[in-house]
């Protein structure tokens, strides 16, 4: 079983994602976009998504630099005044994470916003798994402590390894069970990523940076004139 959810179970999770990522990406690349809300509801949109998204955004940058960079992770990690107030960031940065994330489950609940029109059942799924994911993610904060250190000795060797196609899972294997959950959890979210607005990440508007200028006229009163302005992205010159 362990080989199962340890080595199998990461592979097929990454290479799915890839693999159909790309597919949706040259197939119908209209989807490959969050299918932004932001016109039904912008105020609850804003107290949601901002603290998720920098939230979120740190706390997968404090999982993937150690991972990275190992070594001066361990480095930085070795003074025990270091550790202490990185722990305590990593702890303040999950809750105003999970503090963005309620409040964008909230706006999308049924009967409680035009948000829910919009809303499928994979948004659900993945809003559940992101919750899941986050709570837990606080709960081994709060109950394993010093898992700055121990994810240096125990989780990274074996992503290491399996990123060397030399899977070695003693390392993740003698690790508590609510910590394998949460890694599981990752991993699924993974293997879902190409198949929910999460692909949206992907989705970066380089080609706006090739546009011509847009030409924008704006109708007014004829009493005091049209105002013909440029405009390109999202900045305005007079003309």
């Amino acid at each position: 079983m362990d080989t199962i959810l340890f080595i199998a179970f990461p592979y097929i999770a990454v290479i799915l994602a890839v693999g159909f990522g790309i597919y949706r990406n040259v197939v119908n690349r209209f989807t490959y976009s969050s299918l932004s809300s932001q016109l039904l509801e912008n105020r609850q949109l804003f107290w949601g998504s901002v603290p998720w998204h920098y939230g979120i955004t740190l706390v997968l940058l404090a999982h993937l630099l150690p991972w990275i960079i190992p070594g001066a992770a361990r480095y930085i990690l070795s003074d025990p005044l270091r550790l202490v107030v990185l722990e305590l960031i990593g702890l303040a940065l999950s809750l105003f994470t999970a503090f963005g994330l309620i409040v964008l489950i909230i706006r999308r609940l049924p009967g409680n916003s035009r948000a829910h029109a919009v809303t499928t059942w994979m948004d659900g799924v993945i809003l559940f798994l992101l919750a899941v994911q986050t709570f837990s993610g606080i709960g081994v904060a709060l109950f394993d402590r010093w898992g700055s250190l121990w994810f240096l000795s125990s989780i990274v060797p074996w992503l290491w390894s399996l990123v060397r196609l030399q899977p070695d899972i003693a390392s993740v294997v003698v690790l508590p069970a609510f910590i394998q959950f949460h890694i599981l959890t990752g991993f699924l979210l993974i293997l879902l990523f190409p198949f929910s607005r999460l692909i949206h990440i992907f989705a970066i508007p380089l080609g706006y940076l090739r546009r011509p200028y847009q030409v924008v006229i704006w109708y007014r009163d004829p009493r005091q004139g049209a105002s013909q302005m440029t405009v390109r992205l999202g900045t305005t010159k007079d003309r």
